[in-house]
């Protein structure tokens, strides 16, 4: 296992039992380099919205025990946030939950001289994931080609 994965995979294990303490959802965990910078970033959410106080409260049990813990031999900025509106789709409660919303992909190459494409996820499963386009074509991708895919929003 990489260090990166270790180090998400450790912090996930000590998140889990305070997310269902709290009555959040642990979106994501990650951890990046950025600019020169290490990032340990977690993502979180709960019904209604997650609020700065939800944040300062996990990222202040979380860095009690990264400190006393000291497992990350980088040195590193923690962010705890709500994933916003644009978050990426990656786990399957996130198809789950998307299922019959609009949704934008973005993919490595272009598929018909096309990169973006945008309408209603159908379905998904461990290859692929289906959208039916806004003219009615259904459309099936492979999930290795998708660089990105995320709710589709309108402002």
């Amino acid at each position: 296992m990489a260090k990166r994965e270790e180090y998400e995979a450790k912090t996930e294990s000590f998140l889990l039992p305070l997310m269902e303490e709290n009555n959040f959802e642990l979106v994501d965990v990650e951890y990046v380099k950025e600019a020169g910078n290490w990032y340990l970033r977690v993502y979180i959410d709960k019904e209604g919205g997650i609020t700065v106080d939800d944040c300062e409260t996990i990222s202040r049990r979380l860095g009690d025990w990264l400190d006393e813990k000291d497992f990350i031999a980088d040195s590193y900025i923690l962010e705890v946030s709500s994933p916003g509106l644009g978050r990426p789709l990656k786990k399957d409660k996130d198809f789950n939950r998307s299922i019959g919303k609009d949704v934008d992909i973005k993919l490595y190459k272009p598929l018909n001289k096309q990169k973006d494409f945008t309408g209603t996820l159908t379905s998904y499963d461990r290859e692929t994931v289906t959208i039916t386009q806004e003219d009615g074509i259904e459309l099936v991708l492979n999930r290795p080609e998708i660089a990105l895919i995320r709710l589709a929003f309108d402002f």
